[in-house]
């Protein structure tokens, strides 16, 4: 019998996991709001309000995985949408007895000292950490408590790879840079950062999704060692062909200003602990359980530089 699933949301995750399983001959439906077709032989697309419990439940009914790679377009709105479309995820799972996989992020830390491992408490104190901290504590409650089947969550550091575009901090300043332009980056660009190729983000969500000793608890996506921002960029363009650019770094009073006039800046302030200090993620557990090596780093740049 061929295995079903679900994949709410088609950006970079979503739509690697699609292809991912479609690829196999896993029977593949991607749910957005408008239904667009990702592309990829053998998928079915339909158009669908996610934070609609009864809607979606009526989709994920006979599937065995549900996977949640949605990502609200407007990074200001996420204390709006958010919480019902968690919710009506939440919901469709238990209702369906499918397993929930769920793609997450490192907000639920805050800002650390040392590498990050899996067994750092969920600490965050700002809004957008909170709230990912409450979506995951949700989750596993209702495994715990037996309404889920199964449920898991994987947490990347900043992506990278095709289709990242503006949702990454490198894949956001690249195209300029292969164009020989300067570009300015967020925070410090000196210090060490983990950067996750959407591939392996991909990878390691199915792997963990359907590996029932994995569920309950949250993995890190095997990640390459880290770079410095400017590093990273620059060796995406060495993997282009194409030479370093000069790169400027906006922070501290600088980036408050940009602040006060654009909302998107205020809420990546919150966020700006990430870049001030080493900011490095530990997936050796991941590594372990699921046997998965990261994409080698420069595979990750070339797919990054072909955008």
């Amino acid at each position: 019998m061929t295995d079903r699933h679900l994949v709410v949301g088609a950006g970079p995750v979503g739509h690697h996991v699609a292809a991912l399983l479609a690829a196999r001959g896993s029977d593949v439906t991607v749910a957005t709001r408008s239904g667009r077709s990702t592309g990829l032989e053998g998928v079915r697309h339909v158009a669908l309000d996610a934070s609609d419990a009864d809607a979606l439940t009526r989709t994920a009914e006979g599937a065995d995985v549900l996977y949640n790679c949605a990502n609200p377009g407007d990074y200001t709105q996420w204390d709006r949408v958010w919480p019902p479309l968690a919710t009506a995820l939440l919901t469709a799972a238990e209702r369906t007895g499918t397993v929930y996989a769920i793609t997450g992020n490192l907000y639920p830390y805050g800002p650390v000292d040392g590498p990050m491992t899996e067994d750092l408490p969920d600490a965050a104190t700002d809004h957008k950490g909170r709230l990912r901290t409450r979506m995951w504590a949700d989750a596993r409650a209702a495994f715990e408590a037996g309404r889920l089947r199964g449920v898991v969550e994987v947490r990347g550091s900043d992506y990278m790879g095709p289709g990242v575009g503006a949702n990454g901090h490198v894949s956001r300043v690249a195209p300029a840079a292969l164009r020989g332009r300067s570009v300015t980056m967020l925070g410090r660009t000196d210090q060490p950062h983990t950067f996750t190729d959407v591939g392996d983000v991909a990878r390691t969500l199915v792997a963990a999704a359907e590996d029932p000793g994995a569920h309950g608890r949250a993995w890190h996506v095997p990640s390459n060692a880290p770079r410095t921002q400017a590093q990273a960029l620059t060796d995406v363009l060495a993997a282009a062909g194409r030479p370093a650019v000069r790169v400027r770094s906006l922070q501290g009073p600088a980036l408050a200003a940009v602040g006060l006039f654009s909302p998107l800046m205020r809420e990546l302030r919150q966020l700006s602990y990430q870049w001030d200090r080493p900011y490095v993620l530990d997936s050796t557990a991941a590594q372990e359980r699921f046997g998965i090596t990261p994409t080698p780093w420069e595979e990750v740049c070339r797919r990054t530089a072909d955008g």
